[in-house]
């Protein structure tokens, strides 16, 4: 385990660089809320908050954003880590769908995040009696390919030795043939972490861990909210020509606290997941399918395996949702389909997780509901969103936004401005360029771990530049947390200073890797607790 020596009295900062992203004390944050009046006031910072409050922020308009606990503490960070245009809703038709999904997968992978979204073989296995068969999932594949202009090659399909040798965990017993394709993956928090950070470069002003405690009426119409902050329990409030409720789970808690009656618009669905330590390198991701309908993932990601999801109607407390016991072992028995079961030992779990889909209410099986996003005006002239998913985030927040052009009785369309088609998150730049410099722009003498300089590069893109500049000045930084994972003491300092990192779980949990891959020990957690105070 490395260690830390004790700091200066004062964090090292990044100098004169410019960095909007810089935290301001919370306390003057507060101030700045409560002062002033803003255009729209969004509250939840998941992938529907973060999306609109970064697409508003550049169309003009004055944000603030709050949310009760980190950004994307909740489903917006349990996802299965995808940015793919939806192989299984062909089944259903949804061609124009999947076209529309595979138009912004692209645009993350090229020209917004292709420091944070990654290219991923991916294969289906097709095994004797199994649900699909060889031709029919190879008419698939290739139609998928197609719609995406055959950017991520050729959907075709190949033989088991083939796939074999990319999968060192594939189970050929039965297996008939593969089905390959191409999308891509990603680490959902990381993606928050940035989008944040984008919208307060384009002028938008945030707040985690600020709790809506009720709403503020003018008239009888919503006009801002009353918040507590959950560090210190501070109260004040926001003012608003518009509020926009973008809590996913708890969107209808917040719909009675402006109309007590408000009926249920939404149910849950579960989605759990498994992450184990990987016995040999996996080279593409395994799509397994489970029934006509249901398929399970087995991924490689962030060096080790993740296992998942289940679909599942949940109806308790949100803040309670966790992957059971139950839910491992369904989660096992299901990549067991396609995955030999030397590799999907219990004792190599690191972590298990488990998020909340948001569904439009309704009957019928959760695993056949449509994804779809719905905006809803109340009452009392407060919008709520819900549903959406990360790789279509961007196109969903300009939807939000033409409908809070829209809103009645608010006038906000006249100052909305146009925006750029893309725009790129912070740190664009190809993370294997961002790498080699991570390695050669070093002090005499002095080297930079290659497995470091890669991970800085795949989670910050050209970012990476302000931690490397703290360990130049710090050489202690640069030492990693545990010995058996690449992320560093400087990344802590750089997310407390840069990226609204205030607890221990902000950081291991959400900035970095450690708990994922199971290096959050008490040991870890007590110096990041350290760090952090300092």
């Amino acid at each position: 385990m490395a260690t830390i020596p004790p700091p200066a009295a004062t964090v090292p900062t990044l100098g004169a660089e410019r960095s909007t992203g810089r935290l301001a004390p919370r306390a003057a944050t507060r101030e700045l809320l409560g002062r002033a009046r803003y255009d729209l006031l969004v509250i939840g910072g998941g992938i529907l908050g973060t999306a609109t409050a970064w697409t508003a922020a550049q169309a003009g308009l004055k944000v603030a954003m709050v949310d009760a606990g980190d950004f994307a503490n909740a489903t917006s960070s349990a996802s299965s880590k995808l940015v793919h245009g939806g192989l299984r809703y062909l089944q259903t038709g949804a061609v124009r769908l999947v076209a529309e999904n595979h138009r912004e997968r692209r645009a993350l992978a090229t020209d917004v995040a292709p420091h944070l979204v990654n290219p991923l073989t991916f294969f289906v296995p097709v095994y004797e009696g199994g649900p699909h068969s060889a031709p029919k999932l190879g008419a698939g594949v290739f139609l998928y390919s197609a719609l995406s202009a055959f950017r991520d090659g050729l959907g075709r399909v190949v033989s088991p030795a083939a796939a074999a040798r990319a999968v060192p965990g594939l189970r050929t017993e039965g297996l008939r043939r593969v089905a390959v394709y191409g999308d891509h993956q990603m680490n959902d928090a990381r993606m928050a972490v940035m989008t944040v950070r984008a919208a307060v470069d384009a002028g938008a002003v945030v707040l985690n861990h600020a709790e809506v405690t009720g709403l503020r009426f003018t008239r009888g119409r919503v006009t801002g909210a009353e918040v507590r902050d959950a560090l210190d329990g501070t109260e004040f409030g926001v003012d608003a020509r518009l509020v926009l409720n973008a809590t996913g789970p708890w969107v209808d808690h917040l719909r009675r606290m402006e109309h007590a009656g408000a009926a249920p618009s939404i149910r849950l669905s579960k989605g759990a997941h498994v992450v184990l330590r990987r016995q040999a390198p996996w080279r593409a991701a395994l799509t397994i399918p489970i029934d006509h309908y249901r398929v399970s993932f087995a991924i490689p990601w962030e060096d080790h395996v993740l296992l998942g999801t289940t679909d599942e109607e949940y109806a308790g407390d949100p803040l309670e949702v966790r992957a059971t016991d139950a839910d491992v072992e369904q989660i096992l028995a299901e990549a067991g389909h396609a995955v030999r079961g030397e590799h999907l030992r219990r004792e190599d779990i690191t972590y298990a997780f488990a998020g909340l889909r948001v569904l439009p209410g309704g009957p019928g099986d959760t695993a056949a509901a449509k994804r779809e996003t719905v905006v809803t005006e109340g009452r009392a002239g407060m919008l709520s969103v819900a549903g959406g998913k990360w790789t279509t985030y961007r196109h969903i927040g300009r939807v939000i936004l033409e409908k809070l052009k829209h809103a009645p009785g608010v006038g906000l369309a006249e100052d909305v401005s146009p925006i750029p088609p893309t725009v790129p998150l912070p740190g664009i730049g190809a993370p294997q360029a961002v790498a080699r410099r991570l390695l050669t722009d070093r002090e005499p003498g002095s080297r930079m771990d290659p497995l470091v300089a890669r991970n800085l590069a795949t989670h910050y893109g050209t970012l990476s530049f302000g931690i490397a500049r703290l360990i130049a000045e710090r050489p202690e930084l640069g030492e990693r947390i545990h010995p058996d994972g690449p992320d560093v003491w400087a990344q802590v300092v750089y997310a407390a200073e840069q990226e609204w990192a205030y607890t221990v779980d902000d950081v291991l949990r959400r900035r970095t890797t450690l708990t994922v891959r199971g290096l959050d020990g008490e040991d870890v957690r007590k110096r990041t607790a350290e760090l952090l105070a300092r």
